[in-house]
């Protein structure tokens, strides 16, 4: 039986479409960012503005929370559209779940600022986290679409400086192909209602600059996983980015990493945005914060 709720949201976002066909990229950003208006703030949930490191970004915070536990989180936008207020009651609902604070980022986007600038913010917000006494085995790194791409390359990135690595990270519907070479790009297309391989790799372009698109930095699934932390990925049925999970899943198994791939049935792409009105929604982010909560303990 189809979800009634999954099938209503299809409803709204094929009626207003997160990204506007021949939309230009100043509208594709307020239109993103209008979705962070789109529901009621969680009154429990509080949110600041703070400098991290050099990078804009905003303190998250629930009442009788725990605030040695904090969530580094890398919002999605393909790398040229998005923001912390595209994602705000995404980002309140894991604060809450996580019972803990959330730094949420708003990095350098491109054409602006290609990559690896996007990187280069996580890994100063990471650093300027450990500087503030934030211990390493008490945060975890969490992202979406290209923000869960992002989380892995930050999670390389971190690795390879020799800093102390994060206790766990939870890359949702993570982006972690350019070239978008997995069957899903195509066996999904009819089924997913926000993204579409054309403009991942219109995206992509315009993120890379030139720059190789096997990068691990850029596209985590040729990435050397060694030594990363525990990882759990979710990620929709029906949406074409499916198989940069499953892949990526084989690999991570490959390297010793422990990973857990939840697969949720019909759900599309990064669905836990709208989890005030999709019960798989707040359940996805429920499980998320139960899994922080276990390993930042």
């Amino acid at each position: 039986m189809a979800n009634a709720q999954i099938e209503q949201i299809r409803t709204q976002l094929k009626e207003n479409p997160v990204v506007a066909e021949g939309a230009s990229l100043e509208e594709m950003r307020a239109g993103i960012d209008a979705m962070g208006g789109m529901f009621p703030s969680l009154e429990d949930v509080t949110a600041a503005a703070v400098d991290a490191g050099g990078v804009d970004a905003e303190w998250f915070d629930v009442n009788g929370g725990d605030p040695g536990r904090v969530l580094l989180y890398l919002h999605g936008g393909g790398y040229v559209i998005g923001s912390v207020q595209s994602h705000r009651p995404m980002i309140e609902r894991i604060t809450k779940a996580i019972n803990g604070r959330v730094l949420a980022l708003n990095y350098r986007l491109a054409p602006e600022h290609p990559f690896p600038a996007a990187v280069e913010d996580a890994v100063a917000a990471y650093r300027w986290l450990l500087a503030q006494g934030v211990a390493a085995e008490r945060i975890a790194v969490a992202g979406d679409s290209a923000g869960g791409g992002l989380t892995l390359a930050t999670l390389l990135a971190i690795r390879d400086a020799g800093l102390a690595m994060p206790a766990c990270a939870v890359p949702i519907s993570p982006w972690t192909d350019m070239e978008c070479t997995g069957a899903s790009i195509e066996s999904r297309a009819a089924v997913d209602p926000i993204v579409q391989k054309e403009i991942l790799l219109q995206m992509g372009g315009t993120y890379l600059n030139g720059a190789d698109p096997k990068s691990p930095l850029a596209a985590p699934l040729h990435g050397d996983f060694t030594g990363l932390p525990p990882l759990l990925i979710q990620v929709g049925d029906a949406e074409v980015l499916l198989d940069d999970s499953t892949r990526l899943e084989q690999k991570l198994q490959a390297a010793g990493v422990e990973v857990t791939v939840e697969v949720w049935d019909e759900m599309i792409h990064v669905w836990h945005l709208f989890a005030p009105m999709l019960d798989k929604g707040r359940e996805a982010i429920d499980r998320l914060g139960a899994f922080v909560q276990k390993h930042t303990a």
